[in-house]
């Protein structure tokens, strides 16, 4: 009679329909608290034991119940999401960053928009916390700079990291980019190409983030030897509309720019739509760049010359670093920062004559 594949000569696994941990911590003859470390990835569990719990859990199947966990200790396996940012396509590259992290250490995620003008914010975001007995939070634009929900957040003792945040650093960890060099060295670009009418789009005044891409772009003119000139700036709302508004303004000047650097790809798309209407060519007749590298950048015509911004790695980073903090690892300050490139297509080109 052919013997029965087992996973470990000291494993034998009780008749269940489905497995608890008991069964596992049973046939891995350890106690449940040492099965609820390896779960949970803790640390201080001999690499052999471990080995015999994993093999434990394999063999029966054992899927951990989130409900079963946060009841057993103090933790809800919780984390939650506040964003503020309308650009579907940037809150989905940091949700999808999250979850690539959430997702093997068994997090559940709860994703919460915000209107962060909102006079109730605060209440709203510790009820929430309060309710869905919220781990931690991970806050994006312009949610990191709002100083009240800071300070609500620190008094509840509730851990949050930032990504992009531009005030009181020294608050929490958080996760940032080098916008302002980024910027920088598009507007170089630019200038190699020999634009010298360079008209810019900011982004929403209340995302102070995007400001350091503003003052990039400044920088390099006068760097480069031109005079910075009011008449060549539009004040955007981060969204495709705005950006069509903004370079028609531009565009409809007695000397208008020759290339607009746009502070997303959102107001950059909208860029290219109004200069297609006007009868520009692109980019004969005008150069467009944005910043981010959403899908959009590759979606239109001609495809969008951007700063690919990493918006995924920047969600991961900040979720390792909220993960971390539940575990009494200290988190030093500064916490990360990642770098942007610069990713050339076919909206830029050099200055027609």
């Amino acid at each position: 009679m052919r013997a029965q594949a087992q996973v470990g000569p000291a494993l034998k696994s009780p008749r269940v329909s489905k497995a608890t941990i008991d069964h596992v911590a049973e046939l891995a003859g350890v106690s449940i608290k040492t099965v609820s470390r390896v779960v949970n990835k803790e640390p201080n569990v001999r690499p052999a034991t471990r080995e015999k719990v994993l093999a434990a859990i394999a063999q029966l199947d054992y899927r951990p119940n989130t409900s079963a966990r946060s009841l057993a200790g103090s933790r809800s396996f919780v984390i939650g999401l506040l964003y503020g940012n309308p650009s579907a396509n940037y809150v989905m590259d940091i949700q999808s960053g999250v979850l690539s992290v959430c997702r093997p250490q068994n997090y559940d995620l709860l994703i919460h928009p915000c209107d962060y003008a909102a006079p109730e914010l605060v209440k709203e975001i510790g009820d929430m916390v309060h309710q869905k007995r919220i781990d931690g939070l991970i806050l994006t634009p312009p949610l990191t700079d709002h100083l009240e929900l800071l300070g609500a957040l620190n008094r509840l003792g509730t851990p949050f990291v930032r990504i992009a945040p531009t005030l009181n650093k020294e608050v929490s960890p958080y996760v940032e980019t080098n916008d302002q060099q980024a910027a920088y060295d598009m507007t170089c670009q630019l200038i190699a190409l020999g634009h010298r009418r360079i008209g810019f789009i900011c982004g929403h005044p209340d995302h102070r983030a995007v400001t350091y891409r503003y003052q990039g772009y400044q920088a390099a003119l006068i760097d480069k030897g031109i005079t910075p000139d009011s008449d060549w700036v539009e004040q955007g709302l981060n969204s495709f509309e705005s950006g069509e508004i903004c370079a028609r303004r531009l565009l409809l000047k007695t000397s208008r720019p020759t290339a607009i650097f746009a502070a997303n790809d959102d107001m950059a798309a909208g860029v290219i739509m109004a200069a297609h209407q006007m009868g520009l060519k692109l980019p004969e007749d005008l150069s467009v760049v944005g910043f981010d590298d959403t899908p959009v950048a590759h979606q239109i015509w001609p495809a969008l010359t951007t700063v690919r911004q990493p918006v995924q790695e920047m969600a991961k980073k900040a979720t390792e670093l909220l993960l971390k903090s539940f575990r009494g690892k200290d988190v030093q300050l500064p916490s990360t920062m990642l770098s942007s490139s610069l990713i050339m297509r076919a909206s830029t080109g050099p200055v027609g004559d």
